[in-house]
């Protein structure tokens, strides 16, 4: 796959991803959710940014319920993200892009506030590198100071688990990759 351009490997995989059955995707996320829940990366943490699901991304939402862990969801402001403390039964929009968001009005979450950031991803590889949507909007916030010590989770199923992505030099690594199957810990 490396052969093939960002573009060519981000339609490729969003197509196989929105090809998979609602059953199945269903099961696929909750099953991410319960490997996720095993590692100590995440048993430790007690504020997460997360993600609401889009284009059959891996549902995170069996984390949310039933837990004392603060969640935070991203607002598009322009070309960054702005982070907001949401919990299930809280308020949400629909930005320009149709990606559910938190309400403007809920708590804004600073990065020293944050333990953990599950990054959603079209693909990752095995050395932590991501492919995302094109917009470089967690690679600007991954790449200043304030968020670049924060660890880094991304969210992908098995199949979009490669061994090499084509990178960019702005690009950065994740520290760990959880799918379905597997937990990838890439902090060596």
């Amino acid at each position: 796959m490396l052969n093939q351009t960002k573009p060519e490997l981000r339609r490729l995989l969003i197509k196989q991803r929105r090809s998979l059955l609602k059953k199945d995707w269903k099961e696929k996320s909750d099953q991410l959710c319960q490997n996720l829940k095993k590692y100590s990366l995440f048993q430790q943490s007690k504020t997460i940014l997360s993600y609401f699901s889009f284009r059959q991304e891996p549902d995170l939402s069996l984390l949310w319920s039933n837990t004392t862990k603060i969640w935070g969801f991203p607002r598009c402001v322009e070309q960054s993200l702005t982070w907001h403390c949401w919990q299930p039964g809280d308020v949400y929009e629909i930005n320009r892009y149709g990606i559910l968001e938190p309400n403007i009005n809920l708590p804004q979450l600073k990065p020293g506030e944050v333990d953990l950031i599950l990054v959603p991803s079209v693909a990752c590889d095995t050395q932590g590198y991501r492919l995302g949507y094109g917009g470089g909007f967690y690679d600007r916030m991954l790449s200043l100071p304030e968020w670049n010590s924060i660890p880094t989770i991304g969210i992908i199923f098995d199949f979009a688990y490669l061994p090499q992505l084509p990178i960019d030099a702005w690009d950065k690594p994740l520290n760990a990759v959880c799918t379905e199957s597997n937990f990838f810990d890439l902090r060596v």
